[in-house]
């Protein structure tokens, strides 16, 4: 099988550029695609907000629900600012776009910065939470777990690479079976509370001593630890162009949609933790424990677990849908690599994929898998990017005063200031604990960008019409390299004739002996062009030819030399390992040389 064919059984078959508007979402699979990450948040988030609160010992976890009412809060008001972010941008209403739009292009790329960091982390934590999910109901796994997310990683690449409608259809059920599992857990667990049937089984959880006092800072920490929650929630404004049309109003729809469903499903986990008194443990998660206690190890257990599992793995597919989109109009406008920009067979951006995939397996191999060792790089990038997006639609308000401006910029200055302090927040109580990376990556991709797009810039002026007056008179001299006189250079030889009436032939001479019987070969078949023959006493090929193309290119900088290298191709690949390679050499040689030309002129063998 062939590579062609090998990349047609993986990926799928190619899809026309015509098809790209067929591969479209519907509302239904657009919350899977895009809210998956928001919505898994719920399965660790709560946790988060424990494994910082019991520091203070079990006496201070009460600080769960006001922390987690905070929290709620701000996903309202953060949903609620993105809806008119979408409203204003229609085509696509990503933090970079609307950032450089109205505040301009560096803040735009701080903003590009820390969203593609976000993204990557969005899909380590996602990984690293899903396999605990797996462990917590699977303990023997417990030690594979590095290997079992980069496994996930692998797969959920591959998924992405075949194209976006088939990864829709991939992770809709998925996230619907967990928001219907962690919607009966709740249910019922409110059931079971209301009812008072598990007074018992709360009386005998154990106490846990305070490790250090209950402080603002501590309740700080706690809080930007559970602001995970709102990570993916810019995602769908981000993702507006994969929506069918009516595209604005669909992705309007979702965003409420998923506000709904992420306020009601973090609460109701996190009032049930502290109804149950639940402590954060090392070997398994708090919704694995709450499961247990509600259900007991019955096949609904193992299926809230197995939903679990699913979506938190599956929601690195937000990451996925969107670290490529903003790549490519990164690279779109000179600040990636113009390879971003390109899509690959299936319509997506095969490259974006590769690369965050690639690096969150790095990742997760580095942390040793660990949830709460990522989670303090995690929130920060992307509450900046939130913080600069609706400071920026507050500007747009007061500058184009469109149809509902005045109290439109109120929604945007309320989620900007209210995001903006939760950075301050996050960055202050996270620093020490690893925040410190994500501040010093942000501006160092910053620089980055901004050489890239001075790289463009060059080029593009270098490369420029304007002003130009045309080429200098060019001359012209083809050599053709001989190592021997064979059907290989004799078919070289005919096709230099065709690039200049005046040809040379070049020979390094390491034995004086076969220099003569090459000389009288040349006389019969060198079709009248001379043979420079060059002296080489200490038996080294590149030496003296090099010496001798210095010599050519110095006669002027409008002087052009074309090397044209005979080499017969075997027929069989390992027939390669039994001849020199000295073309390559050659090629390699010479693959930064002013005014020289390389042609290789390959003559098959049967």
């Amino acid at each position: 099988m062939n590579l062609h064919a090998l990349k047609k059984l993986v990926v799928g078959s190619p899809l026309a550029t015509a098809q790209a508007r067929h591969e479209r979402l519907s509302k239904t699979a657009a919350l899977a695609v895009f809210s998956s990450d928001a919505l898994s948040s719920v399965a660790y988030a709560t946790e988060e907000i424990l494994l910082i609160l019991v520091l203070a010992g079990s006496a201070a976890l009460y600080l769960s629900i006001p922390i987690g009412v905070a929290i709620a809060i701000l996903i309202a008001v953060v949903v609620s600012s993105y809806r008119q972010t979408i409203l204003a941008y229609p085509q696509g209403g990503g933090s970079y776009i609307v950032t450089k739009d109205n505040l301009g292009t560096l803040p735009g790329l701080i903003s590009a910065g820390a969203l593609l960091i976000d993204y990557v982390l969005t899909v380590a934590v996602s990984m690293a939470a899903g396999v605990a999910a797996l462990t917590s109901a699977v303990p023997a796994l417990f030690d594979y777990r590095v290997a079992i997310g980069v496994g996930f990683v692998a797969a959920i690449t591959l998924a992405n690479l075949r194209g976006l409608r088939e990864s829709g259809k991939l992770f809709a059920l998925p996230t619907y079976l967990f928001v219907g599992a962690a919607g009966i857990l709740i249910l019922y667990g409110l059931v079971r509370w209301a009812l008072a049937w598990d007074v018992a089984a709360q009386a005998t959880r154990p106490f846990t001593p305070a490790a250090q006092d209950l402080t603002i800072f501590l309740i700080l920490r706690a809080f930007a630890s559970g602001c995970a929650a709102l990570t993916g929630v810019e995602a769908v404004s981000d993702g507006i162009p994969a929506f069918k049309p009516p595209e604005a109003r669909n992705a309007r729809i979702v965003l409420g949609w998923l506000g709904v469903i992420l306020v009601s499903l973090f609460m109701g986990i996190t009032f049930l933790a502290r109804h149950y008194h639940l402590t954060p443990m090392v070997e398994e998660t708090i919704v694995s424990q709450l499961a247990r206690q509600i259900f007991g190890e019955s096949l609904f257990y193992f299926f809230i677990q197995g939903a679990t599992m699913l979506i938190l793995v599956l929601a690195a597919n937000t990451a996925f849908a969107d670290f490529p989109r903003l790549s490519f109009f990164l690279a779109r406008d000179g600040f990636l690599p113009r390879q971003f920009g390109s899509r690959g067979d299936r319509l997506v951006f095969s490259n974006g994929i590769l690369i965050l995939g690639g690096t969150a397996a790095l990742l997760l191999v580095i942390f040793g898998g660990s949830t709460h060792g990522l989670i303090p790089l995690y929130a920060v990038g992307v509450f900046l990017s939130f913080t600069l997006s609706q400071a920026s639609m507050v500007r747009r308000w007061l500058a184009r005063h469109e149809p509902g401006w005045r109290w439109r910029w109120w929604v945007n200055a309320v989620g900007a200031t209210t995001t903006g302090a939760v950075v301050l927040v996050i960055t202050a109580t996270k620093f020490t604990h690893g925040a410190w990376v994500v501040v010093l990556l942000i501006p160092l991709l910053v620089v980055m960008f901004m050489a890239i797009h001075r790289h463009y810039a060059d080029v593009a002026g270098q490369l420029s019409l304007d002003g130009y007056e045309g080429p200098p008179p060019l001359e012209h001299t083809v050599l053709v390299l001989v190592g021997d006189i064979h059907r290989g250079v004799i078919h070289a030889l005919q096709y230099a004739r065709t690039l200049a009436p005046s040809v040379k032939g070049v020979y390094v001479e390491l034995d004086p002996d076969k220099t003569r019987r090459l000389e009288e070969k040349w006389i019969k078949w060198g079709m009248g062009a001379p043979l420079v023959v060059l002296s080489s006493p200490y038996r080294s090929l590149l030496q003296p030819f090099l010496e001798y193309l210095n010599h050519l290119l110095a006669l002027g900088d409008n002087h052009m030399v074309t090397i044209v290298i005979p080499e017969f191709v075997p027929k069989h690949w390992w027939q390669h390992l039994l001849h020199n390679q000295t073309a390559l050499l050659i090629k390699g040689a010479l693959l930064f040389r002013k005014n020289v030309v390389v042609t290789d002129v390959p003559y098959h063998l049967h």
